[in-house]
């Protein structure tokens, strides 16, 4: 029986928050000689707690949806964040996000703003993420929702 050793790019495992009481702490995967990525990680790697959201759209406590795309998900990662924190979790507990939006073109005319918008809320940590343009949402009105998942260190 021969072995043989898989051809391929290497990864690269950056650590992204800081070590946590047990050491514990999510680590970004960069496969080597892959471009590094703007505002979103290839792939996480993490242990602990898992803690997911469902789909989270931009209204407040009242059921209220935010006025315009850029002001609703402000609000959805607003919403994120505070569910997140139920569970003690925080935003650099994150390990995926995954965005369905009506417009993609929408998303990407706002790319700025959506930029400031996700880091007052989640800082300069950046998870696994996926954009995926959908034909609807289950309200009408909205015009994105977040699904989250974290891993709090243990």
């Amino acid at each position: 029986m021969s072995v043989t050793t898989p051809k391929g790019p290497h990864l690269a495992v950056l650590p992204t928050a800081a070590e946590g009481e047990t050491g514990s702490r999510a680590q970004v995967l960069q496969p080597s000689g892959w471009p590094l990525p703007k505002g979103y990680a290839n792939g996480m790697a993490a242990e602990g707690r898992i803690v997911v959201t469902g789909g989270v759209i931009g209204w407040d406590a009242e059921e209220r949806l935010a006025d315009g795309f850029v002001a609703q998900v402000r609000q959805a990662l607003s919403n994120v964040a505070e569910i997140l924190a139920e569970a003690g979790a925080r935003p650099e507990h994150l390990v995926r996000l995954t965005w369905y939006v009506v417009d993609m073109d929408e998303y990407l005319a706002n790319l700025r703003e959506l930029g400031k918008s996700y880091r007052a809320t989640f800082g300069a940590h950046y998870p696994a993420m996926a954009l995926v343009q959908v034909v609807r949402l289950v309200e009408k009105a909205a015009r994105v929702e977040i699904e989250a998942t974290a891993v709090i260190p243990r």
